[in-house]
Order: structure tokens, then C-alpha cells, then sequence
């Protein structure tokens, strides 16, 4: 598979086929006309008198100090070396290949000036599979100009690379690969490290990662909702269009879609009436993480197909301007507000839980036991799922306006994009967990009650975990059983099943 970057039209799904099915690029030739414009402007520019942050001055609290000529090789390799100051733990290897993509994909809009060879170095290093050990942490948020300076350092031929399974030494593998390090020219420095694309880059993974625990977490819930022998009329289109919100519709619609041919079809209104709100409200709830998804997913589009370079060249005026083009903030926000959402889906799943263990609720035995008094069953499993949960409440707390003023009183805002990034990677990781433990209730319940007839999406869950995880005849160690479950709801598999049997909630446009 080959994905030719324009500058203008990558997707989240293009950035993951990158990433993790690691497709060859290319580049537009378009793409190219521009790098060169660009290039030529600087330099043009560079000959007048007109101070060029990056370029003839120097960046940061030096924006005062004058770049000459004849250092601008020595000038920009220091920039480098002086802005490698980020801390581990390293970037696993398809966040680094997200990074490089997202910076790339901003360069090839021509408003750097960067010259080609650096560009064609990141497409080499992506093709190859070299990939810079970029320490995770140590960016404010503000461009992540600690981080990426290590991508710098590879392409200098220094510094240590993932290549091939191994960590190499960045020459020995450009060595291999028939490369040459690059000399760093005016701006070069400038436009590696001046970019929020860490925090682009490994949040394109995660939104793609939150969109997918969605779809779990409806499978999973259709599965529950069979062990509790509930009511699923909650689920009918026509009350749902009555509200009018379309990510509830969507999310009714797959649900109905996991749940067609189950034996809750036909009973109607359960005798229950109204369930608790946990299964009752799942639509609404999880229609709302797909909110907060489609929110970042409007702004961190045009983020990835976009410069987000200070200074900015306009080649339409032959003018470099400075900008506050870094500025994530509204797309940072909407990471937060996604991190709330799923802690609202997680507080749900827990309740779900909870009640499947609970005889009045499912006229089932106590924790789910095949042998009240003699098997335990499920009577401790509550505890590490909600302490799970809590750690989630703690994540949600918000953390993009907890910055200082540095750099000589010059940068006193920032937005903490990369942690907001983690943050919400680690509750997606939590949830997988608890939605584990939820699915082990759910097919425990279902085998208690000889369900037969199970809805399509239900089914392929259900199938799946028993390959993994057998029906609780008697105690055992569960901790296992909960690492099988998490081990079975992030597979891949599970979640190209589902979505061939019960329809995707992915926009057209991912």
C-alpha cells in the first residue's frame, strides 16, 4: 500500500495505515512546487533587511540575537542539540512513525521554507523503518520543540534509532540504508522542532483508539443486556429520532444492528419495565463520547493538514509573518472533554457490572456463582474494576491550564497537549480493562440463563471470549481470566468482526 502525502488531504485512517500497517509514501508533486517556492523565499528574504525568527535571528528568549551567514550550518545544529532536552519513556514505535508523518504532512504545505533534503529524510526514514528514540515527555504543550529535536538529531546522524527490532546507533543505520546525514541550512532547525506534531501525531492514534472502545463497549453492552435479561425497546429508532441527537441515533442503530436475532427481540417490554440507567441510558451515554470524538476529530483534521510553524511564510505576499499557528488549544480542550466522556461510559460499564452480579436484578445467582455457597465466582471482582475506575476519575481532572512562564516571560501560555495525549490513551487502556471484566459477567450470566439465541454483535463476542475464557464451573485464579478478556477486546480481529456484522460508528470522512 502506497499513500501519497499532499499537505492537504491525510486522514486518521491514512495516518494509522502509516503507522501501524506500515504503507510506503510518496509525495505530491505539487507538493514539491511549493517546498521549492518557499525555499527560494527565504532566501530572497534573507538578503533584506527584515529580521527572519529562526533564520537570521535566533528563537525563544534569542529572538534578539542576529544569525550571520557563515554560521548557519553550526548555528542550527546547536539548536538542535540545545532543544534535546525531553525525558523518557521513548515513544513506542508507531507513535514516532504518527510524529513524523503529522510533521511531515505540515512541512509539505510550504510554509516553512525548509529545505528539500530534510524533507525527503523523513519520507526516508518512514519508508525504511528508522525511527528516532523520541523521549515522551517534556513538552508543555506549546510545540513540542523538546521532543522533536530528537528526530533532528537522527537526521544529523546522531543520537540512537529503532531499526529492525534493534536500538542502532542513527549513523550506523542511515549507514545501512545508503543515507547520508543532512546539513542543517537557514530555518532548518526552526521547522523540525516548531511543531505540536508529538502531540498531533500520537493523539490521531488515540482518537482512532477512542472511536473503537466505543464500538467494544456497545458490544459489550449487548451482551450484558442478554445476561440481565433486560428490556431493549429503549433501543427503537422512533424514540430515539424523537430526541434528535444524532450520535444517540448512531449509536441505537448499531446496537439494534448487535442485537438483531437476539431472544430479547421477542419478548418485548421486559417485566422489569425500565432498567436501571446504566443499561437504559447506554445510547445517550455513549452518543455522547461520540461527540467529544467528532469535536477533536473537526480540529485535529485541519491541524494535520495544516502548518503549525511560527514564523509563517505567505508566498502569495513574499512575506514571513510571525503567528501563533502552534496554538492547539481548542482541539486540546476537546481531549478533555473526551477523557470525561469516557469516564462517564466507564461509571456506566461498572454500575452494569455490578448488577449483573446482583440476584435482583437478574433472578440469576449471587455473583454469578453455578454453586451458591460452594463457588465464590465473581464475589472479589469488583474491586480491581473499580479502582480502575477511579484511577479514570482521576485522569479526567483537567491539566491544559497548568503551565508557568518561561523562556524569559516570553512564553507565558501553554496547554500540556502531549499529557492531555497520554492521559486519554491510559483511560482508554483502563477501559478495555473494566469493559473485560464487564464481558466475563456477561457471558458468565448468559450461560447461567441458556441463552441460545444471541444478537449477530453479541454472538461474536461472546464466541470470541469463550475461545479464551472458559464458562466459571468452579474458582480459579482470575486475574488471568481478566488479562484474556483485555487481551480479546483490544485484538483487531474483535473489532473487524463486529463492525462486518453490526455496522461501523466510523464517519465517512476518518
Amino acid at each position: 500500500m502506497t499513500i501519497i502525502l499532499d499537505g492537504a488531504s491525510l486522514t486518521i485512517q491514512s495516518l494509522i495505515d502509516i503507522t501501524h500497517h506500515q504503507a510506503q509514501i510518496e509525495i505530491s508533486e505539487e507538493a514539491f512546487e511549493r517546498l521549492k517556492s518557499s525555499r527560494t523565499l527565504v532566501f530572497k528574504l534573507s538578503e533584506s533587511d527584515v529580521p527572519i525568527y529562526g533564520f537570521t535571528v535566533g528563537v525563544g528568549w534569542n529572538k534578539d540575537k542576529k544569525v550571520f551567514g557563515r554560521y548557519f550550518a553550526e548555528y542550527n545544529r546547536n539548536l538542535i542539540y540545545a532543544h534535546c532536552v525531553s525525558v523518557g519513556p521513548y515513544l513506542k514505535e508507531e507513535e514516532t512513525r504518527a510524529v513524523m508523518v503529522s510533521r511531515l504532512n505540515a512541512l509539505l504545505s510550504g510554509r516553512t521554507g525548509i529545505q528539500l533534503e530534510v524533507v525527503e529524510m523523513y519520507k526516508a526514514f518512514l519508508n525504511a523503518g528508522i525511527h528516532p528514540r523520541i523521549p515522551s515527555r517534556g513538552s508543555v504543550g506549546e510545540a513540542d520543540i523538546a521532543n522533536l529535536s530528537h528526530i533532528g538529531l537522527a537526521m544529523l546522524g546522531e543520537g540512537e534509532v529503532d531499526y529492525k527490532g534493534r536500538i542502532v546507533p542513527a549513523a550506523d543505520a542511515l549507514m545501512a540504508e545508503g543515507l547520508k546525514p543532512v546539513v542543517l541550512g537557514p530555518k532548518d532547525g526552526l521547522s523540525i522542532v516548531s511543531s505540536s506534531a508529538l502531540a498531533a501525531g500520537t493523539g490521531a492514534i488515540v482518537l482512532d483508539q477512542a472511536l473503537k472502545v466505543v464500538e467494544i463497549a456497545n458490544a459489550v453492552y449487548a451482551l450484558s443486556v442478554e445476561g440481565l435479561d433486560g428490556n431493549i425497546t429503549p433501543l427503537r429508532p422512533e424514540p430515539n429520532m424523537a430526541r434528535g441527537m444524532p450520535s444517540q441515533s448512531a449509536c441505537a442503530a448499531q446496537l439494534r444492528g448487535m442485537l438483531s436475532g437476539s431472544y430479547l427481540e421477542k419478548k418485548g417490554i421486559s417485566k422489569t419495565l425500565q432498567d436501571p440507567l446504566s443499561f437504559r441510558c447506554v445510547a445517550g451515554i455513549h452518543g455522547a463520547v461520540l461527540d467529544a470524538i467528532e469535536y477533536v476529530h473537526r480540529f485535529l483534521a485541519i491541524h494535520l493538514n495544516a502548518t503549525d510553524d511560527n514564523p509563517c511564510i505567505i508566498p502569495e505576499s513574499e512575506e514571513i509573518i510571525s503567528c501563533c499557528n502552534f496554538e492547539i488549544t481548542n482541539w486540546v480542550l476537546g481531549f478533555e472533554m473526551l477523557g470525561q466522556a469516557l469516564a462517564h461510559l466507564s461509571r456506566s460499564a461498572c454500575h452494569r457490572t455490578i448488577k449483573l452480579s446482583d440476584p435482583y436484578f437478574t433472578g440469576l445467582s449471587r455473583f454469578l456463582s453455578p454453586d451458591e455457597g460452594v463457588v465464590q465466582a465473581f464475589q472479589t471482582i469488583q474491586k480491581p474494576f473499580t479502582a480502575l475506575d477511579a484511577e479514570i476519575r482521576h485522569l479526567i481532572n483537567p491539566v491544559s491550564t497548568d503551565y508557568y512562564s518561561v523562556a524569559g516571560e516570553i512564553e507565558d501560555h501553554a496547554t500540556n497537549a502531549p499529557f492531555v495525549v497520554q492521559k486519554t490513551a491510559k483511560i482508554i487502556d483502563n477501559l478495555y480493562y473494566i469493559l473485560g471484566i464487564e464481558a466475563l459477567h456477561a457471558a458468565q450470566a448468559v450461560d447461567l440463563r441458556r441463552v441460545t439465541a444471541h444478537g449477530k454483535g453479541s454472538k461474536v463476542l461472546y464466541e470470541s471470549l469463550r475461545d479464551a475464557v472458559p464458562f466459571l464451573e468452579q474458582d480459579r485464579p482470575l486475574s488471568y481470566d481478566i488479562q484474556k478478556a483485555y487481551e480479546v477486546l483490544t485484538d483487531s480481529s474483535l473489532i473487524e468482526s463486529i463492525r462486518k456484522t453490526a455496522g461501523t460508528l466510523m464517519p465517512e470522512n476518518w
